[in-house]
């Protein structure tokens, strides 16, 4: 049985995933599992990438809390049952 690695998705964007906290998704690569997903959802695609399909530098992403920006970016690899978590970077303040 193959098991899906989970993405857990923010409130900000929750509007584009019918309103669930977290998606089931497969893929050998963190980048894989953001393609399925944006598959499933396509209204969530230009929340996360770029016309040209690269990740938004404002959208973090973490594999089990380690942020992939320092374990390969979209290459990192996934294993069922790892999770995901889409953090949109948070700007503003004095």
């Amino acid at each position: 049985m193959v098991m899906a690695v989970t993405v857990h998705i923010p409130t900000a964007l929750r509007a584009y995933t019918d309103r669930r906290e977290s998606v089931e998704t497969e893929g050998g690569s963190v980048g894989e599992v953001l393609q399925q997903l944006t598959a499933a959802h396509p209204p969530l695609r230009p929340h996360l990438f770029t016309p040209d399909g690269r990740l938004r530098s404002f959208v973090n992403i973490y594999l089990n809390d380690e942020d992939i920006r320092y374990t390969g970016r979209e290459s990192t690899p996934v294993k069922p049952g790892d999770s995901l978590s889409i953090v949109p970077a948070v700007a503003g303040g004095r």
